[in-house]
């Protein structure tokens, strides 16, 4: 995936665009970025900007779409209104979503939106975009509505979208008791995405949310589902920010295991005729935390990876908690050999499993016909079963453990390892 972030630099990397690449690193995708402005900030203060001359912005798109294919757009700080105008004359009418994060202050006080540039922004930007995500205060100063109770919330999205927003995210509200909120407001119909409340302010919350954001919807995810996989992605790099310097902690959207499997799905997709691989229930392919209590510890794709034609279809985000079948593998089979914590599903054939028997790996397997009925009436319960019998007797650690279906049930391979990279590699070296 093809990410452009137009926004500010900021040397310390708490936002801006080395921001939003940290973001992208952590998500595993690529950024492409425009920028606007130069600002000198820390953790602790803001000292100063310079904007971008209008020229050298639109040099810096051209090269980008001259080149390149993108599938979503960030638009961050844009300061004055000849940027304004001018990133509106090359992005209006481009059918790629566009995601508005309005940033008009810093956390450690800057202004980063030029009083004089609002209505340009209201006029030339607003209609541009896919979805906007003010906070509280951005949402109030571009609506002109004053926000104090949670009914305004709703007051404020009617007005912005009627200067042109499709759809309306207002973040960070706190009317929910001791929790902190985003508004979603699409076509009149309104509702709530919560979480716990976090007692410490952080930087670059705000950008993470947006490129997470950004991210989900280009890859296909409702506007509820995009809100819930940001907030959660927001929170987790909150929740992992770091005391970098003397002022405020620095949001760290690092996810290591996010990372691995990103781009041990993108190699297994570049595997010759991997489509092959692909059964009729389609696969997934995750990866768990170290001593998982749940699935909710396991990420996985919320959808699957598909096949179409004889290319692979990525539908979903990878997402703690979306896998339940294979991430129940995995589960199971560390209580016997915890260092496993990586799976994939794959088409059951024989020919699969001999040439894995040739290249020396164990393999163990289960009969479904034997599997108790209370197992079978009960969701995720028989792939427990089955591992768990295929293991028992076992004292190393098997590559794959299979079955040859049952009425109604599919045949099955699960190809275990200790990381992404080295399920990859077990399927690579039978190719």
């Amino acid at each position: 995936m093809n990410v452009l972030s137009i926004g500010g630099s900021d040397p310390s990397s708490g936002a801006g665009i080395q921001g939003d690449i940290r973001v992208a690193s952590a998500l595993g995708v690529n950024c492409f970025s425009v920028i606007t402005a130069i600002t000198s900030q820390n953790s602790t203060k803001f000292s100063g900007v310079e904007p971008i001359s209008p020229r050298m912005i639109e040099r810096q798109i051209d090269s980008i779409f001259s080149d390149f294919k993108v599938d979503v757009i960030i638009i961050g700080m844009v300061y004055d209104s000849d940027t304004i105008q001018i990133i509106h004359s090359k992005l209006r009418g481009k059918e790629i979503p566009i995601i508005l994060d309005p940033v008009i202050e810093s956390t450690t006080g800057g202004m980063l939106l030029k009083k004089s540039a609002l209505e340009s922004f209201r006029r030339f930007l607003i209609p541009l975009c896919f979805v906007i995500t003010p906070n509280v205060l951005e949402a109030g100063i571009l609506s002109g509505v004053k926000i104090t109770k949670k009914s305004d919330l709703t007051k404020a999205a009617r007005k912005l979208s009627s200067l042109g927003a499709k759809k309306i995210i207002i973040t960070g509200h706190k009317f929910v008791k001791n929790k902190i909120s985003d508004f979603v407001y699409e076509n009149e119909i309104v509702h709530t995405v919560s979480g716990d409340k976090i007692n410490y302010e952080t930087r670059g919350s705000g950008c993470t949310f947006a490129f997470a954001l950004g991210y989900a919807i280009a890859s296909k995810n409702t506007l509820s589902d995009a809100v819930k996989f940001a907030k959660n992605f927001t929170y987790q790099s909150i929740e992992n920010s770091l005391v970098l310097g003397h002022g405020i902690k620095m949001t760290n959207p690092r996810d290591k295991i996010r990372r691995d499997l990103s781009s041990a799905i993108i190699e297994f997709e570049n595997l010759k005729n991997s489509y092959r691989f692909i059964p009729e229930c389609q696969t997934n392919f995750v990866y768990s935390k170290q001593n998982p209590k749940s699935v909710s510890d396991v990420l996985g794709v919320s959808g699957r990876i598909v096949k179409a034609g004889r290319r692979l279809v990525i539908a979903g985000n990878l997402e703690y908690g979306g896998s339940r079948h294979v991430a129940t593998a995995v589960l199971t089979m560390q209580k016997k050999f915890p260092k496993i914590r990586s799976a994939i599903n794959i088409r059951y054939d024989q020919k699969i499993i001999e040439k894995f028997q040739k290249a020396k790996n164990r393999i163990l397997s289960y009969d479904r016909a034997g599997e108790p009925a209370s197992t079978k009436n009960k969701e995720n319960s028989s792939i427990s079963w089955g591992i768990e019998n295929a293991i028992k007797d076992s004292k190393s650690v098997p590559d794959m453990i299979y079955h040859r279906g049952d009425v109604g049930k599919e045949p099955m391979i699960i190809i275990f390892g200790e990381n992404p990279k080295q399920v990859v590699t077990k399927i690579s070296k039978i190719l």
